[in-house]
């Protein structure tokens, strides 16, 4: 499983993060096993610098599963390791009930 990050300028340590992301998505989506061909993540600050909401950290993932749509998810916290652990689980669920669903069809 191939995992992208992006994020934009005011995220700080960006390869911390993209190390740590990659880390937590694969040990959440390792079950799946070749069914996830690669996860995007993306995580923005909504607001700069500037805290007037206490949850502007915003943390998307894509998932791509063979033969099927993608599956997107999207967290917002009070920091960005947070919004990645809440989309992450996010994730593994919809991409539990995207793949049962699929699996049950057969």
């Amino acid at each position: 499983m191939q995992v992208l990050f992006s994020s934009d300028a005011s995220v700080e340590a960006p390869q911390a993060m993209a190390q740590h992301v990659e880390t937590v998505v694969k040990d959440a989506l390792g079950r799946f096993g070749e069914q996830v061909t690669r996860v995007e993540a993306h995580l923005t600050d909504n607001n700069g610098h500037q805290r007037s909401h206490p949850e502007e950290i915003q943390c998307t993932l894509e998932a791509r599963l063979v033969g099927l749509e993608p599956v997107v998810v999207k967290d917002n916290a009070g920091s960005a390791h947070q919004a990645i652990q809440g989309a992450v689980g996010k994730l593994q669920r919809a991409v539990g009930a995207v793949l049962g669903k699929h699996d049950a069809h057969r």
